[in-house]
């Protein structure tokens, strides 16, 4: 796809992969809008946005007229979430309004505004909750462990709907932990590579719960690139499609490669899952995307010691901002 002048819509546009994703399009061309409501304890950041040629908008799809931004859209790669497992069980009503009711306002503006635009949904391995085999396909059932599994898959197939109702051409991603420049690292809301990277640079032992369950991390490079890869691809759309990693490693062997890349440092404690955590955890899991890539010939590019490399040297001047 000749990305040059295409209006894009970019929900979630400030956070950690909407942002990497407006980069990539404003770099390419694109007429980039980028929506986000900087929602309390969210990815969000400013900064996050810092270079990048776009329109930027402060707005909560549930309170603004979305017609307006969606209007005349090529596309729309919808990013905006509520990501905290934690936060989805201690408040399941604002989470499902987030990400499923708030989905439901901008179908009705995009279909209003927009009607022969694609959307590329980000979705979540979540909501397969825990393996019953390895590596999962997109034909596990779903069974998701917590109200934010519960809210997220409920979004991702209002627009599966629109897509065989409407004929709006949808690609949803199924994705597994993400990392990279431009992701929360003040704490773990967003997920646990982000606390590790902030006290590897400051030299204070993190935490490893568990250790042994194994996860396919995918930098964020590689995921920008699956988005743009889903749009661009027609045999994607209307499919629902997993998108992992390099082959799996346990949490400790994360842990290992991340305090040598940081130089030692503090290093890191492993102690068992606190309760509240306990009862969500999935164990193991590592996504079979097999789909995705004949689809579109999509690989991961950047392994996972040489993100970590990228992450830690691209957060090393500017971990007080983020924090």
């Amino acid at each position: 796809m000749d990305w040059r002048n295409r209006k894009v819509l970019v929900t979630g546009g400030a956070g950690f992969l909407g942002s990497s994703l407006c980069h990539e399009l404003a770099g390419r061309g694109a007429r980039v809008t980028a929506l986000d409501a900087f929602l309390f304890g969210g990815g969000a950041h400013m900064a996050n946005l810092e270079g990048a040629d776009v329109e930027f908008v402060r707005g909560d799809l549930r309170e603004i007229d979305l017609r307006t931004f969606c209007e005349d859209a090529a596309v729309i790669f919808n990013l905006a979430a509520q990501t905290s497992h934690m936060g989805g069980q201690r408040d399941p009503l604002a989470d499902i309004a987030i990400n499923a009711t708030a989905q439901l306002s901008l179908i009705h503006a995009a279909r209003e505004a927009a009607p022969d635009a694609i959307v590329v949904h980000a979705s979540s391995r979540q909501f397969y909750g825990r393996p019953r085999y390895l590596p999962v396909d997109e034909n596990h059932p779903v069974a998701p462990p917590d109200s934010n599994g519960i809210s997220k898959f409920a979004g991702e197939q209002f627009w599966m709907l629109e897509n065989r109702i409407h004929h709006r051409p949808v690609v949803s991603l199924r994705l597994t932990n993400c990392y990279g420049p431009r992701q929360r690292v003040r704490d773990a809301r967003q997920n646990f590579i982000g606390i590790w990277l902030r006290q590897a640079l400051e030299g204070t032992p993190f935490e490893v719960w568990g250790g042994a369950q194994l996860r396919d991390l995918t930098y964020v490079d590689d995921v920008t690139r699956a988005f743009l890869l889903a749009a661009e691809t027609p045999a994607c759309h209307g499919g629902v499609f997993n998108v992992g990693g390099f082959p799996p490693a346990s949490l400790t062997q994360i842990a290992d490669t991340l305090v040598g890349l940081a130089g030692g440092g503090a290093g890191y404690v492993t102690r068992e899952f606190p309760e509240d955590r306990a009862r969500i955890d999935i164990g193991s899991y590592y996504a079979d995307d097999r789909a995705f890539r004949a689809a579109t010939g999509w690989a991961p590019t950047v392994p996972l010691e040489e993100g970590l490399r990228r992450s830690l040297d691209w957060y090393a001047p500017r971990l007080p901002a983020y924090i």
